[in-house]
């Protein structure tokens, strides 16, 4: 073993006994849950209020759309660092009635005022990861109207109620959430409104201290009151431009008033017997299905769960598909993407001939910024609706800007746009940026069979590619699926492995030409139901890296 290995083994030893909460590594074989069963409807997400919100929702008589929107809006409350509001979603929807799968694109658009060659006039090569650049029309609040006008069956109103009464009355702050806003509290102290919403006495929240969003509780009675066109077109929306003129931003109220979602048709691959649905770009989703198809043409089962080989061929195929998002992805309705080709069998035949088996290529650095905040959440029903819903205000606290008097953190999904001139994802007015946000779906003998996400920017479709095989290739359950110990590639040959990958796995890695990197808390968040159709019970899995829960009855 080279002294570097051995030092990166011992490394992340210590790491995996010392680790804060919020940055727990998977315990690789030593599993700490099992599967969450029950047969009338399930919820899992990543904060367990929230959960029990979304089931109590179900018990109630609402459907799994409703709850999906009751869940969503209680973590805007508790884990507001990730999502909110301010920020943009998608969803797959399977509306059992009529047997069909639904795509929503719920994200924002760049503003009228954004110029690409305004900014590279001003010094910039790259967009800025916060401050009022980085804004864009938040999507989420009618990506949930979306949904519940054609799909739910109760108000907006009551949907929001549990939201409120954790805003007004507070809440006790989780383990995990308090290290992440301890993380992000030199970002909200840079501005006023953000630091009186977010913090206490210019600190974030500690474990287990409450804590109340008075701001975000008007915003969520006035929205409850009025609807979203209070967000969109009235008084929050007339704040919400004022303050990103004030600050020089893009996003203006025409902005705001023209926003709109669009229902678009999921993409999909087989992989073996299973059939696997993703959100068509601006969403990443088909660099998993090109990760997958990739993968098919290898015999990946006999190679060994996390083994060097493994391991190394997962990272591989990641490089190339993520060579192909680098070029192509991009708003669909500014850019000629082409899909057909990318998701073809054929051409992922193609690109598995450029893996080396035994040595790692390097790649030129992806265009993303790392560290993102997200949330998942997927909710199954009696009726067997099926929503799986990912949302985010994508960096930690998003742009790092709130808007005053109302406690709406502004997202920087910004970010994501390119400033290379001619770039398909190049800023432009009105455009929809690169996203990394992916929900998934999985069927099976034309049924929904797993509803599953795994948040973190780059990691997603990394992550969903792996928790998946885990799943179809080694006959994991839905927890173990999710616990046993990942990988996640970022640049060139730079790799991070979490402390259940064993050490002369490392090794042979090493000599592979892969760079271990210690990366804690950069693996995502891993949430899934799965359906057993025969028996009638559904099977729910949630990250011990998050402070989650998957709930049923």
């Amino acid at each position: 073993m080279t002294i570097h290995a051995l030092r990166f083994a011992l490394t992340l030893s210590l790491v995996a006994s010392t680790a804060l909460a919020g940055d727990r590594p998977a315990k690789g074989a030593t599993l700490g849950r099992s599967p969450v069963l029950a047969t009338h409807g399930m919820v899992a997400t990543s904060q367990p209020l929230a959960a029990a919100a979304g089931l109590r929702v179900l018990q109630e008589g609402g459907n799994a759309i409703d709850a999906a929107i009751a869940t969503a809006a209680v973590l805007n409350v508790v884990e507001p660092m990730m999502c909110g509001i301010g920020g943009d979603l998608f969803a797959l929807v399977y509306h059992a009635e009529t047997q069909t799968l639904y795509g929503l694109n719920g994200t924002g658009r760049a503003g009228a005022l954004a110029t690409a060659e305004k900014m590279r006039q001003d010094g910039y090569e790259r967009m800025p990861g916060y401050g009022i650049y980085a804004v864009t029309v938040p999507g989420a609040l009618d990506g949930w109207e979306q949904l519940r006008s054609r799909f739910g069956s109760k108000s907006l109103a009551e949907l929001l109620e549990p939201a409120i009464g954790y805003a007004e009355n507070g809440f006790p702050v989780s383990q995990i959430i308090a290290t992440d806003w301890k993380a992000a509290e030199e970002k909200l102290a840079r501005h006023p409104a953000a630091a009186a919403n977010y913090l206490i006495n210019g600190r974030a929240p500690r474990h287990g201290e409450l804590f109340k969003s008075p701001d975000l509780a008007k915003t969520f009675r006035i929205i409850a009151d009025e609807g979203p066109d209070a967000f969109y077109r009235g008084t929050i929306a007339r704040k919400i431009a004022q303050f990103i003129a004030s600050e020089g931003g893009f996003v203006t109220y025409d902005d705001m008033a023209g926003h709109t979602s669009t229902w678009v048709d999921p993409i999909s691959t087989t992989y073996k017997d299973a059939t696997i649905y993703q959100i068509p770009p601006n969403s990443q989703g088909y660099v998993a299905l090109e990760m997958l198809n990739i993968l098919e043409g290898f015999d990946v089962a006999s190679l060994g769960h996390n083994s060097a080989e493994y391991l190394h061929l997962l990272i591989e195929a990641k490089k190339l598909a993520f060579a192909d998002r680098n070029a192509y992805l991009a708003d669909p309705d500014k850019a000629d993407i082409p899909l057909d080709k990318l998701l073809s069998k054929q051409y992922a035949a193609e690109r598995a001939k450029l893996i080396d088996r035994e040595r790692a290529a390097r790649e030129v650095r992806p265009g993303m910024i790392d560290p993102t905040e997200t949330v998942y959440l997927t909710v199954v029903d009696e009726d067997r609706n099926v929503v799986s819903l990912i949302y985010s205000v994508f960096s930690a606290f998003g742009s790092g800007l709130v808007v005053p008097g109302t406690g709406i953190t502004l997202q920087n999904r910004g970010t994501g746009f390119s400033l290379e001139p001619g770039h398909p994802n190049e800023l432009a007015p009105g455009k929809r940026a690169l996203h990394t946000n992916m929900p998934g779906m999985v069927f099976k003998n034309g049924k929904p069979w797993l509803s599953y996400g795994v948040m973190g920017g780059d990691m997603q479709p990394q992550g969903h590619t792996q928790v998946l095989l885990n799943m179809l290739e080694f006959g994991m359950n839905v927890q173990e699926a999710g616990e046993v110990a990942r990988f996640r590639h970022f640049s060139d040959r730079a790799v991070g492995f979490e402390s259940g990958i064993g050490i002369d796995v490392l090794q042979a890695l090493i000599e592979k030409g892969h760079r271990p990197r210690i990366s804690m808390g950069a693996y995502g968040g891993y949430q899934a139901i799965m359906i057993d159709w025969e028996q009638g019970v559904l099977l729910g899995g949630s990250d011990v890296r998050k402070d989650g829960a998957a709930m049923g009855y």
